[in-house]
């Protein structure tokens, strides 16, 4: 199977592989080491990117800023209006990722603030408060993780 049947062939996987390690790596490397062309690294990059199924960004460490707080907030909906509130809530800012989820919580938000203070307004004044629909919220505020890693937001 290749990516135009909807699944990941064995090129496509060591490419990803390859960017994971490494996501400053040259495509020309990248080929190298594959035994491939430059110019077909970088087709499966671009094609994997317009896809939606490879995102190559830049993350930081909020465990390594000593100003930054990382919290992961549970939501319960009062109405099955997933849709509305996920726009609602990518569109904050210091959302790092929302999932729609099963179990306990309809809604996961990561979110990513300068303090506690910051957190705090995030959700009780200028933040996820504002977003319509929501019953209940519970907080957890990030205390360590080898793996986990976030994007900044100006504001």
């Amino acid at each position: 199977m290749t990516l135009m049947d909807g699944d990941l062939d064995e090129l496509e996987i060591n490419i990803i592989l390859a960017l994971q390690e490494d996501a400053r790596k040259s495509f020309k490397s990248i080929a190298k080491e594959l035994n491939v062309s430059e110019g077909t690294i970088s087709n499966r990059v671009n094609r994997l990117t317009q896809k939606g199924i490879l995102k190559l960004e830049a993350r930081v460490n909020p465990f390594a800023l000593s100003t930054k707080v990382a919290a992961l907030l549970g939501i319960n909906l009062k109405h099955r209006c997933h849709a509305q509130a996920v726009t609602e809530i990518r569109a904050l800012p210091n959302v790092n990722a929302v999932w729609v989820t099963t179990g306990k919580y309809d809604i996961f938000v990561e979110v990513m603030a300068d303090s506690i203070n910051d957190l705090n307004d995030f959700i009780f004044d200028r933040g996820i408060n504002r977003v319509n629909g929501i019953e209940s919220t519970e907080t957890h505020i990030m205390l360590q993780s080898e793996t986990k890693f976030f994007k900044i937001s100006r504001e």
